[in-house]
């Protein structure tokens, strides 16, 4: 009978060992998920850099990251299928319509400083000078129904004059998948384009195309405002469920975003070690002269979208402006 203290004691050890054990898995298994699908496009992969490296971090939650193409991001506003998705601005109203409601965690995409995206560009030989010798010619888009080509549209007409209705207008307007817009300016397959942050900046720096209006400048000298085009999202019900988990979400993008431009040569040199066709300074151009990624909202940022959504109303897109105030989180970290 003298084993059985000897077992029980053993016993005791091991439980308590187990115990000890799951005292110290349980912070990690406890961690929340977010999912949050963004735009696929080497400049977003600077602004994740580090919260997939590891270095902004939660004890709260995790991220679950997903790049997308916009037709995937589209699809899955509805579906619901992501507690964060990055969507145009123009998709709040339009989500309203179908019963969809949105509500805004943050400003995604706005013009940089150097306001140097959303330009209508063209061959450095061809003969157009103005935006007015473009009239009867084709322009090429990457969406007709994107906010970015929205914006440039109410650019062109206020500051321009020109008639921009993709019916009767003065211009014939093209929409080609976004890879393929620079080689259809080249072939001449259009007259002009909107391109890409990616390919202005390639174009830039070739020095073989022009730009007829760098429509972002002239938005910031109508309004005195940078254009929004795109906004981090997520739905009422995820965040009645989950407000805590929302909250520490954007709190790690918005550090994100702070350590991507304090170190933008480091992170910029990152992302072009695995992207194709993407030099190192490409990112640190990115976020001073075409888009910025602010993880927040600003009250410049709330203007923004009224004025977008209020001059499409005025074009015939939207039939109601939606009230701003009410598509953006209370909790949304505000600059």
């Amino acid at each position: 009978m003298s084993y059985r203290p000897k077992l029980v004691k053993r016993i005791s050890l091991t439980i308590a060992v187990a115990v000890a054990g799951l005292m110290t898995i349980n912070p990690v298994s406890a961690k929340e998920k977010v999912t949050y699908a963004y735009l696929a496009d080497p400049a977003l992969e600077g602004v994740m850099y580090a919260i997939k490296q590891g270095i902004v971090k939660s004890d709260k939650i995790t991220i679950e990251t997903n790049a997308l193409q916009i037709p995937a991001l589209i699809s899955s506003t509805p579906a619901k299928k992501y507690d964060v998705i990055m969507n145009a601005v123009m998709a709040i109203p339009f989500a309203k319509r179908r019963g969809l409601e949105l509500i805004v965690l943050s400003s995604a995409l706005r013009s940089a400083k150097g306001r140097l995206g959303a330009g209508i560009w063209v061959k450095k030989d061809s003969p157009y000078k103005t935006m007015a010798d473009l009239k009867g010619k084709k322009i090429g888009s990457y969406s007709l129904r994107a906010t970015g080509t929205t914006w440039i549209r109410i650019a062109l007409a206020k500051k321009y004059k020109v008639n921009i209705s993709y019916k009767g207008g003065d211009f014939s307007w093209v929409q080609i998948p976004a890879p393929a817009l620079l080689s259809a300016l080249e072939t001449g397959r259009v007259a002009a384009a909107t391109l890409i942050h990616a390919q202005a900046y390639s174009a830039l720096k070739t020095g073989n195309y022009r730009v007829l209006a760098w429509t972002n400048k002239d938005l910031k000298e109508l309004y005195n405002l940078d254009s929004v085009s795109a906004v981090n999202v997520t739905y009422p019900e995820k965040l009645k469920a989950r407000p805590e988990a929302f909250k520490e979400f954007n709190r790690m993008m918005h550090e994100s975003v702070k350590y991507a431009v304090a170190n933008a040569d480091k992170v910029g040199a990152a992302i072009a070690k695995n992207t194709a066709k993407i030099d190192a300074g490409y990112f640190k151009a990115w976020i001073n002269d075409y888009s910025y990624f602010p993880g927040a909202v600003s009250e410049a940022d709330k203007k923004a979208m009224t004025l977008v959504w209020t001059v499409s109303k005025e074009m015939g897109i939207l039939k109601k402006v939606p009230d701003v105030n009410k598509s953006i989180w209370k909790h949304a970290i505000m600059e």
